[in-house]
This record gives structure tokens, C-alpha cells and sequence, in this order.
């Protein structure tokens, strides 16, 4: 990382020293020439000018002209010289600060006192300026480099956490609004790393689970082999046993490899199908209906009488089979679970409604999960997958699934599918 900040900093430096360079090297060769022209220009006009006044008017007045001069904020020093008669005036000097005048038949030298400035002592003051700006640069280029840099030596150490398997890592807060775009894709990993630590957890709870779930059919199994190999009299109960338990071990692995394949939303593991809906639905009702009559449960449909979709007949089956069963399951004896369906915004919405003692507020959404059912059931009648399967299903339909508490008593499920596909 401290060969980045070094990079960056030379690059932003190089950058500026280089654009003030040549600022230096335009003013230099343009405006210098410029400058001493005038200069030159000026002390050439302020020699001629005393020597016309120590011709006209003598020495003194010379004085005064420069005591003038140097009250407008320059200081230009003729030095005057009696050399002689007027006769030695007839040569003049090749010098351009020099000049000779003639006063009252005397001849006087006048010469301008200051020297011509070295090239040190002409760039010098000119230098300056530009040096400050070299160094505001450097300044201004570290500065940058530590601005940027500190917000991605941040991302480095969240990234090199979640390799190590730190899924609690967290660096939104170390960045803070120094940047929008470094914030953003350090709030994305933060997301990112809270994602998979909610995915890790959830594994290890459906590893729970799953060893669960398998360990009472098995332990089942085992003990019906435990009572056959003490008393082999008992035969055809053991065997029936055993089957329920096969059966119900099979019906737990079909149900894990549904929602497995549901999971995974970008492998499309299902076949599509032209079907009516509402036919599935009064089919399921049919059948569920003929097994609440055994606890004076009944189940009623009102809705749409036809919706055609392209959807897979198997997931739909079971989705809104596996909430109607539920339904029937918890509502009270001698009720009756209702279905309804209606037509929104082009999409099917089934909602399903039992008169059972409805669910805590807090496991409306758990419920959802693998494995899990309400704290109300009193006794385990299924696996928990029912609900899990029913809302993978509609959302690989493009829908949803989910569950209210009615006003005056159960709970209500809506399931939504998508609208018929044109063509």
C-alpha cells in the first residue's frame, strides 16, 4: 500500500511541478526581455531628462529633479561630475548611463549609480513565487494521497477479513463521509460480509435441523429392528412401521432437494407449463376438503373462475397445497378455512385464511424459514418446510408469499403469482 500512496503522490506532484515549470519557463522567455527593455528605456529617459535640466538650469536643479523622482517611489541616483571646460565634452562616452552636459561653459559627467543586476539577483525575486507554489504543491499531493489512500488500505483490511472467514467485519464507520463513491462500496461490502454471515449461520441451523429431522425417523427405524430381533412375532406391525418411517424419511429428502433446487434462482431447475391455476386450486381443496371432514373442517373457494400462466404445475401444486393443508391443520374443529383469489395489477393473489389461534406478530416472517414453525403449535405435525417451500416457489415465479394476522382471529396467507405471459 505505501508504494500506491508513493505512486499517487508522485503522479500528483509531477502533475503540478510540471504545469508550474512551464508557467516559469513562458514567463521567463516572454516577459523578462519585456521588462528589462523598459527598464532600460527608463533610465536611458531619466539621463537625458537631467541633462537638459543641468544644461538649462545647473546642478541644483538636477538635485531637485531626483529628490522628485524619489518621491513617486523610485530611486534613481545620477551622480554628477565636473570634469572640466566644454571643450572636453566634444567626446562622448559609448556608455548608456553616461552623459556629458555643458553648464556655463563647464562640462559636467553624469552617470546613473545603480549597477545592471546579475541573472541570479533578476530571477531570484521572480523564483520565489513559483518555489512556494512547488512546495503548496507537494503539500497539496500528499495530502490528496493520504485522502485517497487511507479509505482503500480500509476496503484492503474488510476484504482480507472476510478471506480469513471474519464475517463480523465492519468498516463503513471507519470511513465515514470522507468520499461518496469509497462510503458506498464500503457500506456494499459491509452488506456483503453481513449477507454471509447470515448465510453461514443459516447453514449451520439447517445442518442442525436437517440432523435432526433425520435422527428421529432413524432412531424409530432402529428401535422397530431392536423389537423384531426380540420378538420376531411382531412382524407385520414392525414392517408397517418401518415403511411409515421410510416414507416420511423420503417425503423430508424430497422436500430438502425442492428447496435446495429452489434457492437457486439462476439455474432454471423447473420446466414451465400453459395451466390453469384456479383448476390446481380447486383440486387441492377437493382433496384437502375430504380430510378436514374428519374434525368437521371445511374449505371454502371464492374468487376468479380461470387464470391461465406459464408457470411449473409441480412447485404451484405444492406451494398452495402445503398452505392449505397447514391451514386445515390449525384451524379450530367444526370451522372452515376459506380461499380466495383476485385478479391485481395483472398478477393472482390467493390468500388463504384459517380460524386457528393465529401467530406472534414477532414470527410472522420466521415462519418463512426452513424448519421453523410458530410457538403456538403445541405438537410437531410436519418438518417446517411447508411455508419455506410455498414462498420459494412463488418468488421463482417472479411473486411472493406472506402472512397477516386476521382481526378476528387466525392467520392469513396471500400468495401471489405472476400475470399470464402474452403469446
Amino acid at each position: 500500500m505505501h508504494r500506491l500512496f508513493w505512486r499517487f503522490f508522485t503522479v500528483v506532484w509531477l502533475a503540478m511541478a510540471g504545469s508550474i515549470a512551464i508557467l516559469f519557463a513562458i514567463s521567463t522567455l516572454f516577459q523578462s526581455p519585456f521588462e528589462e527593455e523598459v527598464a532600460s528605456r527608463e533610465l536611458a529617459l531619466t539621463l537625458e531628462t537631467a541633462a537638459q535640466v543641468l544644461q538649462a538650469d545647473g546642478v541644483e536643479a538636477v538635485a531637485k529633479l531626483g529628490a522628485a523622482v524619489r518621491r513617486t517611489g523610485r530611486d534613481i541616483p545620477i551622480a554628477i561630475t565636473a570634469i572640466g571646460p566644454a571643450i572636453d565634452c566634444a567626446v562622448k562616452d559609448g556608455n548608456a548611463l553616461i552623459r556629458n552636459a555643458v553648464h556655463d561653459g563647464e562640462c559636467y559627467r553624469m552617470e546613473i549609480a545603480s549597477q545592471v543586476p546579475s541573472m541570479m539577483a533578476k530571477t531570484w525575486p521572480r523564483a520565489v513565487p513559483w518555489l512556494a507554489a512547488l512546495l503548496a504543491a507537494a503539500a497539496a499531493a500528499y495530502w490528496l494521497a493520504r485522502y485517497f489512500i487511507a479509505p482503500v488500505e480500509q476496503l484492503r483490511y474488510g476484504l482480507r477479513a472476510l478471506a480469513k472467514g471474519e464475517l463480523d467485519v465492519r468498516i463503513a464507520h471507519t470511513i465515514g463521509a470522507k468520499l461518496d463513491e469509497f462510503t458506498s462500496l464500503a457500506h456494499d461490502l459491509d452488506v456483503t460480509a453481513a449477507r454471509l454471515q447470515e448465510l453461514q449461520i443459516a447453514q449451520q441451523q439447517l445442518f442442525h435441523d436437517v440432523s435432526h429431522e433425520l435422527r428421529s425417523p432413524l432412531s424409530r427405524l432402529q428401535a422397530a429392528i431392536g423389537v423384531l430381533q426380540q420378538n420376531p412375532v411382531r412382524l407385520a406391525a414392525m414392517i408397517e412401521r418401518m415403511g411409515r418411517e421410510v416414507e416420511r424419511l423420503d417425503e423430508l429428502v424430497g422436500a430438502i432437494l425442492t428447496l435446495a433446487r429452489l434457492s437457486d434462482r439462476d439455474i432454471p431447475r423447473f420446466e414451465r407449463q400453459k395451466l390453469d391455476v384456479v383448476d390446481l386450486i380447486r383440486e387441492i381443496i377437493e382433496d384437502a376438503g375430504f380430510e378436514g371432514q374428519a374434525r368437521g373442517v371445511s374449505v371454502h373457494y371464492e374468487g376468479v373462475d380461470s387464470f391461465v400462466a406459464s408457470v411449473n404445475g409441480e412447485l404451484v401444486y405444492r406451494a398452495l397445497e402445503n398452505v392449505i393443508r397447514n391451514a386445515i391443520t390449525h384451524t379450530g374443529p367444526g370451522t372452515a378455512v376459506r380461499v380466495a383469489s383476485k385478479v391485481v395489477d395483472r398478477h393472482l393473489v390467493v390468500t388463504i385464511e384459517d380460524n386457528g389461534r393465529g401467530v406472534p406478530d414477532a414470527e410472522l416472517e420466521a415462519i418463512f424459514k426452513p424448519f421453523s414453525q410458530s410457538s403456538t403449535v403445541t405438537s410437531r405435525s410436519g418438518f417446517g418446510l411447508g411455508l419455506a417451500i410455498a414462498r420459494r416457489a412463488a418468488e421463482w415465479h417472479g411473486g411472493g408469499a406472506k402472512a397477516e394476522n386476521r382481526p378476528t382471529g387466525g392467520l392469513r396467507v396471500s400468495i401471489t403469482l405472476p400475470a399470464p405471459q402474452a403469446g
